[in-house]
């Protein structure tokens, strides 16, 4: 009989290309492949990978025998959903996935709550950027992610994912003192300035947001100071080096050297719980969802 462990090591190569990104995906060490690769050549008494340079690739069995881990491995994870759907009880494990604003502001009252009231469900959590989320969960790695949809760059789901709203972040301009709008508590999208601006990275999705949202009103973004953290984009601020556009989601405290003005209309992103649709039956993932909601709702979010 095929050992499903080495299924889905089979399977992580054929997804990923290499037995190290395959490794980084399981969460093993690269040796820790090898050897279910190994293992699962005995098994099956065929050549499954081939030297290829400095790494591997599959052998036209093995792309045959990945085919059919999918199908086994998804079938699986039925099985188990159903299982614990019949149980109605919260256990297992599971894994969650969170972006990194949403890892800190959201996620560890969630973990309490759900430990408190589901103490035999084992949790894991994982802080990935919001790129990697969708595919992760797609591909079986992550059970439950947390992600986000700006209105630029609308979220797409892909097939076989479901998804509930969580609650809107709104994102506020932190300024420097002496700033022409520190002082005023809210602002028109209109009297933003065009210059001197600190964001993250340039094809990120807050970079992009903040592109999209002044060009809205005829102004073009000058980015002064490019740091993917906010804290390190709020001590900019605060050292009068330009303005920034921060959600309000695990902001934390800010240095009574910079500003918050609001501004109208409201830049917003959605947050979402996002999980397949096939483990939807399983009661965990189903009070994992409500303790993530709830979260929302008691922080003021709809």
């Amino acid at each position: 009989m095929l050992d499903l462990n080495r299924l889905k090591a089979l399977h992580a190569v054929a997804v990923y290309g290499s037995v190290g990104a395959a490794a980084d995906a399981l969460m093993v060490t690269p040796s820790a492949i090898s050897q279910q690769l190994a293992k699962l050549e005995r098994e099956t008494g065929t050549v499954l990978v081939e030297r290829n340079g400095r790494g591997v690739k599959l052998t036209d069995a093995a792309g045959l025998l990945a085919d059919h881990a999918e199908r086994i491995l998804a079938l699986v994870e039925t099985a188990e959903a159903d299982f614990e759907a019949l149980r109605g009880a919260v256990v297992g494990r599971l894994t969650i996935a969170a972006f990194p604003t949403a890892a800190r502001g959201i996620v560890p009252r969630t973990l309490s709550a759900l430990k408190r009231n589901h103490p035999d469900l084992a949790i894991s959590l994982y802080e990935r950027e919001p790129e990697r989320q969708l595919r992760d969960v797609s591909r079986g790695e992550i059970d439950l992610a947390v992600v986000q949809d700006w209105l630029n760059r609308p979220m797409a789901m892909p097939d076989g994912l479901s998804r509930a709203a969580l609650m809107d972040d709104i994102a506020d301009v932190i300024v420097p003192a002496g700033h022409p709008l520190a002082g005023r508590r809210e602002a028109q999208l209109a009297d933003l300035p065009g210059d001197s601006w600190i964001s993250s990275s340039p094809g990120t999705v807050c970079h992009d947001f903040l592109s999209f949202l002044l060009r809205s009103v005829e102004r073009e973004p000058e980015i002064v100071c490019m740091a993917d953290e906010y804290p390190t984009q709020i001590a900019l601020v605060a050292e009068g080096h330009g303005c920034a556009l921060i959600p309000r989601l695990g902001r934390g405290p800010l240095p009574s050297t910079v500003g918050v003005v609001a501004i109208q209309p409201r830049p917003v992103r959605r947050l979402y719980a996002v999980w397949r649709t096939d483990a939807a039956r399983r009661p965990a993932i189903r009070a994992a969802v409500e303790a993530l909601r709830s979260t929302c709702a008691d922080m003021g979010g709809e």
